[in-house]
């Protein structure tokens, strides 16, 4: 699974039978969902980045839902009819998903189809295990730490059941990669909070806990939980190799699936 191919958009023949040319592959819009903090609007702009090392040829955007530019409604704009995909940086479903993001590509001049959130997928959990290790986990633990040990998966929360079943989904594949308990935690907006998480952690005799990142960049809320770290707190999911095959992933994806026509 954690093989995804990076080759066959951007592999599409552009030259038709006749001599004439076909059009291009659709470009991939990448939604963020905007951020205050200027160390999110970099990480996105780094991601983009190695999105464009993997498909050289494809056009590659970036539109926001909120606070920062470019806005999505404006990258949409500016994109005029060139059909695209829109892959949500965003790890599971919520209002912004479901909503927000369709019906601002509903009003796009081109044709713009909405891939999937980017969780839960293995392609995260590589990246989390990752962060975690980066920040001093064992990647080999000894019996004796694996009994002792646990994880906190800090996300910064939603009221919709579908995005906290996501969550816990990741919570599951990280656990079985680890071989610790994984309890998801949330910054706002649902419950466990990260305190409540550790506690219950604690009193079932797990001292050493680890709070990983679930934001795709920094922020007030990663800057919160990793905070309430007892033992040690990774780093965002951010410009990781594996971020940057997911969105890939998530693109063709769309591509793969037929195009519906309007009645």
């Amino acid at each position: 699974m954690n093989r995804i191919s990076t080759q066959p958009a951007d592999r599409l023949r552009l030259v038709t039978p006749d001599g004439g040319r076909r059009p291009g592959p659709p470009a991939l819009v990448l939604v963020a969902h905007g951020s205050r903090d200027p160390r999110a609007l970099r990480t996105v702009r780094a991601l983009l980045d190695q999105v464009r090392a993997l498909r050289p040829t494809l056009p590659v955007h970036l539109g926001h839902i909120e606070l920062n530019a470019p806005l999505l409604p404006d990258t949409l704009a500016a994109l005029g009819d060139t059909p695209s995909v829109l892959v949500p940086l965003l790890l599971g479903r919520g209002y912004h998903v479901k909503q927000d993001i369709p019906e601002m590509a509903a009003a796009a001049l081109g044709h713009a189809r909405v891939a999937a959130p980017l969780g839960p997928h293995q392609l995260l959990v590589d990246t989390l295990d990752d962060r975690l290790t980066e920040a001093g986990w064992h990647a080999a633990p000894s019996e004796a730490e694996r009994r002792t040990s646990a994880v906190v998966l800090a996300a910064a929360g939603s009221r919709d059941p579908d995005s906290a079943a996501d969550t816990r989904r990741t919570a599951h594949l990280l656990a079985d990669r680890l071989g610790v308990p994984v309890i998801p935690a949330y910054a706002s907006a649902a419950t466990p909070t990260v305190d409540t998480a550790v506690r219950a952690l604690t009193a079932r005799g797990r001292h050493r806990i680890a709070v990983a990142s679930y934001f795709t960049a920094p922020g007030r809320f990663a800057t919160e939980c990793a905070a309430k770290a007892p033992w040690l707190a990774s780093s965002p999911l951010g410009a990781h190799p594996a971020m940057a095959r997911l969105i890939v992933h998530r693109y063709d994806q769309v591509l793969s699936m037929p195009v519906r026509s309007v009645a």
